[in-house]
């Protein structure tokens, strides 16, 4: 297994992203979920994270905000954007800020494999 992990998971779906939290501490690693935009730019502000995990949507907010911020603080994160929607600009974005944009459903340990480096990132 690949070294633990800080996981930031922000997703608005709050059995998502209680299921992806349970799945990354039972893999090992220290996860925190947030089920806001908000919340998780707070959380991001005052902790350090190897990894976040973003839905593209969060309310009026786009995951790809939380991503910037996230990028901006810590420039070697690793950043997995999670969408339902194959959106060309979107995708484009995200490949930009350099992360990844996976489509759901996505299994979590298919979301596991990416984080630890063992898997394509899109």
């Amino acid at each position: 297994m690949a070294a633990t992990q800080r996981v930031l998971i922000a997703e608005d779906h709050g059995d998502v992203a209680e299921t992806l939290r349970d799945a990354f501490e039972q893999a090992g690693h220290a996860a925190t979920a947030c089920r806001t935009f908000e919340e998780a730019r707070g959380v991001l502000s005052g902790q350090d994270f190897d990894v976040l995990v973003t839905d593209v949507r969060l309310a009026a907010f786009n995951g790809l905000q939380l991503a910037v911020i996230a990028r901006d603080k810590t420039p070697a994160i690793r950043i997995v954007v999670i969408s339902g929607f194959d959106d060309p600009v979107l995708r484009g974005e995200a490949r930009r800020l350099g992360a990844s944009y996976l489509l759901k459903p996505i299994t979590s340990e298919r979301l596991r494999k990416v984080i630890e480096g063992d898997s394509e990132l899109d």
